[in-house]
C-alpha cells in the first residue's frame, strides 16, 4: 500500500488566480442567450466569496482579460474583508479596467467575436506565483482558474504555450471553465498538461453550482474527490 503523505499546515490554503473574460464581443453574443455579462459577474462574486469562506487564510486574486490589455482589478490580501466591500471594489475596477480596453482598441476593427489576451493574463498569474514562492517555505498552493468563452486567437499560440510549461515546471495546475460555444484547444491542453480541471458547463444558468462544486476544493482535497476527467484534447498546433 502507498504510504499516505504527512499534511502540512498549507495544504488546504490557497492562491486562487482568476481569469476573467471581458471581451465585449464574445459578451454582447452571449448576451442574447441564458447568460449576461451582468449575470455572471453575480456568479463570479458568490463563488469568490465562498472560496474566502472556505478558509480564512484563502487569497483570491482576479485578472481581467480583455482584447487589447490585460490588468489586476483584485486582491483579496489588499480588499476590504467585508463581502459587499468585495464586490464593489471588484466591480469598480472591472468598470475602469472595461472602459480603458475599449478605449485602446478604438483604432483597430475586429471581424467577428475575436480573441482575448489569454497569453498576457496567463502570464501575469504566473508572475504573481512566482512572487508568493519566493516569500517564504509556508506559502498558500496557487493555482489558475480562467473563465473563458472567447474564440481561440492563433497569433498568441507560441505565448500560451510558454505560460503552460511554465505552469506545468511551477507544479501550478490549470483549471478551465469554459463559458462559450466552442471548445477551446489551447485551454484543452492547459488542463490536461498542468493537471487541472476542465469544464465546459451545460447549463449556464447554474455556473455558480459548477464553480462551487468543482473548483472550490483546495489541491489538498482534490486528492479525495472524483472531478471531471478531460474526454478528448486537441494536441494540435494552431
Amino acid at each position: 500500500m502507498t504510504p499516505v503523505q504527512p499534511k502540512l499546515s498549507t495544504d488546504d490554503v490557497s492562491l486562487l488566480m482568476v481569469l476573467i473574460d471581458t471581451n465585449p464581443f464574445f459578451w454582447s453574443a452571449a448576451n442574447t442567450t441564458s447568460l449576461s455579462f451582468s449575470k455572471f459577474l453575480s456568479h463570479v462574486v458568490a463563488f469568490l466569496n465562498s472560496v474566502l469562506l472556505l478558509n480564512q487564510l484563502n487569497q483570491v486574486v482576479v485578472i481581467a482579460t480583455g482584447i487589447n490589455t490585460c490588468d489586476y482589478v483584485y486582491d483579496s490580501a489588499a480588499a476590504g474583508a467585508l463581502p459587499n466591500q468585495r464586490a464593489e471594489s471588484l466591480l469598480q475596477k472591472l468598470v475602469e479596467f472595461v472602459v480603458k480596453d475599449e478605449q485602446l482598441g478604438k483604432e483597430d476593427s475586429v471581424d467577428g467575436i475575436g480573441s482575448s489576451l489569454l497569453s498576457g493574463s496567463l502570464s501575469m498569474a504566473l508572475c504573481y506565483i512566482q512572487r508568493v514562492f519566493r516569500s517564504g517555505p509556508h506559502h498558500p498552493q496557487p493555482r489558475i482558474l480562467c473563465l473563458h468563452g472567447s474564440p481561440d486567437g492563433p497569433e498568441q499560440y507560441v505565448a500560451i504555450m510558454n505560460a503552460i510549461f511554465s505552469a506545468q515546471r511551477s507544479m501550478v495546475p490549470i483549471d478551465s471553465c469554459l463559458l462559450g460555444a466552442q471548445h477551446s484547444a489551447f485551454l484543452q491542453q492547459a488542463s490536461y498538461i498542468t493537471g487541472g480541471v476542465y469544464l465546459k458547463p451545460q447549463q449556464l444558468d447554474g455556473l455558480f453550482q459548477y464553480l462551487s462544486t468543482v473548483f472550490a476544493s483546495d489541491l489538498y482535497s482534490r486528492n479525495f474527490l472524483q472531478l471531471p476527467k478531460p474526454v478528448g484534447v486537441d494536441f494540435r498546433a494552431s
